[in-house]
Parts: C-alpha cells; structure tokens; sequence
C-alpha cells in the first residue's frame, strides 16, 4: 500500500454565515467563509485517526474464507489508487461529485473557486485527496447518489444547532475514508482486530459495505459534532467519539448486517 498521507498538512474552516448555500453567480461563493489555518486535516498527521497503536504492539490476525480474502483483494485494490487528475475516469467521477452536490448548477472548472463552496481546501480538489485516494472520491459520490437527503444536509448542514465555525464537509468526508481504512486495518494481509475481521463478513455479503460504512459514518460524525456542539477545533475529538461509537457498534452480538447497526437509523435517503 502506498503512503497517501502527508506530514504537517492544512485545514479550512467554514463559516456559517446563512443556513442555505445560495449562490447568485454560479463561479461565486457567497454564503461561506472559508478560512486557512494549521493543524493537520488530512492523512497520516491526523492523530486522532492513526495514532491508535503503537507499531510493537503484538495482536492476533484473523482466518479469512476464500469469498473474505477475495473481498479484502479487491477493496485493497481500490485503496491503492491515489487520484490522478490527468486520468479522464477520475475527472468524470469529480464531475459527478459537483452535479451531485450542486444539482442543476454549471461547474466553471475542474479548478475553480466554486469548491471551496463544497467544503475543499482550495480550488483545485485533486490537492485534497492525499489522505485518502480516489477511494474518498468514490465514498463521496455514493453518498450523494445512494442517501441524497443525508448528504445534502451535512453539505448545507441544515441540522441542528450549528457552530458559527464548521467542519469543511469534503475534508472531512476524506478524513472520515482514511479513518474507516484504519479502525478496520484494511491494509493489512489479514485483520489483525475483532472489528476489522467483523467487517470483513460484511464485505463478503455486500461488495458496497464499505462505501455503505462511510456514509453511516459520516452521519454519526456529524451527529456527534451537534450533540458536543462541537466547533472546528473540536473536529478531531468528534472523531474519536466516532470512532469509539462505530467500534462498540460494530462489535454488538446482535449486528448481522451494517443495516442493523443503531447509528444506520441516522440516515435519510
């Protein structure tokens, strides 16, 4: 597996300055603010994701049936491809991302100012994906396409009562692929955890179990975000009350598919 993240990184914070993102000018922002500052968003500088163990740490792996391993194969495969701008899929697939999030509304360039409205650092999204591969693209754009409602409302975050600082919802939406890649070790050989060998079963039901995975998650990050009413500092203690949630959910005896999973009920499609 290849090293996506980076070392000290970037983040943005988003304003809340109107509940709606409306636009007037379709290459214009005018309902957020977005803000640079210094901590680590993105890939392996993101503590609350990684450093979860330590590299000494003696743990068990898990048998896999031949249906798991061929499963983990493939998603593995999936979790190696780092996105390439010049590769016309990948353009298509970015594409697809805007018209999901920003239905009926013309997309200026594949670089333009226009995503910072979605929530990525900068206007060029392709700077963005080093923490999770084209794989976090791919999660994206199933959750807008499988749970529209869902994505729509952490987009505009029309829930709750919201910081007037807000987590970036396409950062974020990368940070939440490298976490899942990580709390389920799915580049490892084997799981070497309880919840990574738990998924697994799941994967082999579902060939989309872990693109389903992510848009619960994200759900249930956002849903912590409001009940800590949580600011863009918080972000990374939201994400570890997250990933505790998700991994005492994950391990219940009574879980047989990811659809039973409590924290599934968060999501609207």
């Amino acid at each position: 597996m290849d090293d996506r993240g980076g070392g000290g990184g970037s983040f943005v914070a988003v304003r809340r300055i109107s509940q709606g993102l409306d636009r007037g000018n379709a290459c214009h922002s005018t309902s957020v603010e977005i803000v640079a500052g210094s901590a680590a968003w993105l890939g392996r500088g993101l503590s609350c994701v990684c450093a979860q163990r330590r590299d000494s740490d003696a743990r068990p792996s898990f048998d896999l049936t031949a249906s798991q391993e061929e499963c983990l194969h493939r998603l593995q495969s999936r979790i190696d491809v780092a996105y390439d701008s010049s590769v016309r899929e990948h353009q298509e697939a970015l594409r697809a991302l805007w018209h999901a999030a920003f239905p009926g509304e013309e997309l200026c360039g594949l670089i333009s100012e226009q995503w910072k409205e979605m929530g990525w650092q900068g206007k060029d999204p392709s700077t963005d994906f080093r923490g999770g591969g084209f794989i976090s693209l791919e999660n994206l754009l199933y959750f807008g396409r499988n749970f529209p409602k869902s994505f729509q409302d952490l987009l505009r975050k029309k829930e709750g009562d919201r910081a007037m600082w807000e987590y970036p919802f396409a950062v974020a939406g990368v940070n939440i692929t490298f976490m899942l890649i990580q709390i389920l070790d799915l580049e490892a050989v084997k799981p070497r955890t309880l919840v990574g060998a738990t998924f697994l079963k799941f994967l082999a039901e579902n060939e989309a179990a872990f693109d389903l995975l992510y848009c619960i998650t994200f759900k249930l990050m956002d849903h912590q975000w409001l009940a800590m009413h949580a600011s863009y500092m918080d972000f990374n203690t939201v994400m570890k009350a997250t990933r505790r949630q998700l991994e005492r959910e994950l391990l219940q005896e009574d879980i047989a598919r990811l659809e039973d999973l409590p924290c599934y009920s968060l999501l609207t499609q």
